[in-house]
């Protein structure tokens, strides 16, 4: 059974809006565990703006990377929200940004209930195998009554961790250091978020100036660190580490014991040493010819209940969610997100696909080898799936572009991928 993927799963709690500034040092940041087990990594892992002037003010267009609005040279990020009281005005001029040098792929992600001391972030970087780290800032934020897990971060340094579309953008890193929000290609396209739109955080608004996903784990938005501050997100209180030649298992439990107590550590790309030979997974691995029953009976009860990204259900699902809830009904424990979900058991050929299997796609022009969307098979050619904002939970056509390959749910493993 020692055959499954791992990812990140990041989770961090949201203090309330109204609160924020007096509750970030107690903010705690609940980073999933992830398997503990050795692992084969079989892969790497909306409606119209109410902003009427976004349109004409704003260019949106493909810049080779993703999607990234229009440069603009300056911009009020304080402007209040109708019946809100702003903060002192504070304008933002643009930022310079250092070109990007190289790319650094990312294989852990620390995260702290506080800041990390400088010593102590000297000795992870001294840690045997480590040749990259990187600090930035993490915690959940309200955008728009959504919570969206948010890094803060320096966009000259932290450009370098991210897929190679992203991080090559000269204008998205631009667009983030002159005080925009990235989001995730899944946030905007399939939550809703419009690209150079006007979002509210509490008192502040923020224009969505990129769809960028980092990938890492469910964190959903990056802003600069200056923006960050403004928002309350805690500076430094998480770490991006590289490390390509050590095992990603065992660099995660020393780490562990060098951070301070309450850390939490979660791959990214993990680095494993691969079984020799294969894995053959009895039928008892899987789910059961009832537990399959009633999760499929569970999703079709809730055909035409309308797509809410991030929601969990009962009456609102967003791809995942549904997912979730609906095998949580047959007694079986799966991850929040997709990504997670695509580690909950072996792949199977599309051609052995069976009621029940979970469907996977890379749909993100922002990350291409990002699991983005996840759909139950139905059978016969048909998928169960909750699409996207302005649409609902429905029956549909398999489609095979951008499939990334079918999952075969295993309880055992996926109640360890949390």
């Amino acid at each position: 059974m020692s055959e499954a993927r791992q990812d990140l799963a990041y989770r961090p709690r949201l203090p309330r809006p109204g609160r924020l500034r007096r509750t970030v040092p107690l903010i705690a940041v609940a980073l999933v565990t992830v398997l503990t087990v050795d692992v084969l990594v079989l892969g790497e892992s909306g409606p119209q703006s109410k902003n009427s002037g976004v349109a004409t003010a704003l260019s949106q267009r493909r810049a080779g990377n993703g999607y990234v609005a229009a440069t603009r040279q300056a911009r009020e990020l304080s402007a209040p929200a109708p019946g809100r009281q702003a903060p002192a005005a504070q304008t933002v001029t643009q930022q310079p940004v250092a070109p990007l040098e190289r790319l650094i792929r990312p294989h852990l992600f620390v995260v702290a209930d506080r800041p990390l001391l400088p010593e102590v972030v000297e000795k992870v970087r001294k840690v045997t195998g480590v040749t990259a780290a990187e600090v930035t800032g993490a915690a959940d934020v309200a955008v728009d009554g959504k919570r969206v897990p948010t890094m803060g971060v320096d966009p000259s340094t932290f450009r370098s961790y991210t897929p190679k579309v992203t991080a090559s953008s000269d204008e998205l890193w631009r667009n983030i250091a002159a005080g925009d929000m990235a989001v995730s290609f899944e946030l905007g396209n399939d939550g809703g978020v419009q690209l150079g739109s006007q979002v509210h955080s509490g008192a502040r608004r923020l224009r969505i100036g990129a769809y960028a996903t980092v990938g890492m784990g469910s964190i959903a938005a990056i802003v600069s660190k200056g923006t960050a501050t403004a928002l309350g997100i805690p500076d430094g209180n998480a770490l991006v580490v590289s490390a390509p030649k050590v095992d990603s298992r065992k660099l995660r439990l020393r780490l562990l014991k060098i951070l301070p107590k309450g850390s939490q550590v979660a791959t990214i790309n993990p680095v494993v040493v691969t079984p020799k030979g294969r894995t053959v997974w009895p039928q008892t691995a899987f789910m059961s010819a009832d537990q399959l029953k009633v999760a499929l009976t569970a999703a079709v009860g809730k055909l035409g209940r309308p797509y809410v990204w991030g929601a969990e259900g009962p009456d609102t699902f967003d791809c995942s969610g549904l997912v979730q809830w609906a095998y949580a009904q047959a007694g079986v424990r799966m991850p929040r997100v997709t990504s997670q979900q695509w580690a909950t058991g072996p792949q199977v050929p599309l051609s052995q696909a069976q009621p029940g299997d979970l469907l996977f796609w890379r749909n993100d022009p922002t990350n291409p080898g990002y699991i983005s969307h996840v759909a139950i098979y139905w059978g016969n050619g048909k998928m169960l799936h909750a699409p996207h904002t302005g649409d609902v939970v429905k029956i549909a056509n398999v489609y095979t572009k951008n499939l990334a390959g079918v999952v075969r749910v295993s309880p055992q493993i996926s109640a360890r991928v949390r």
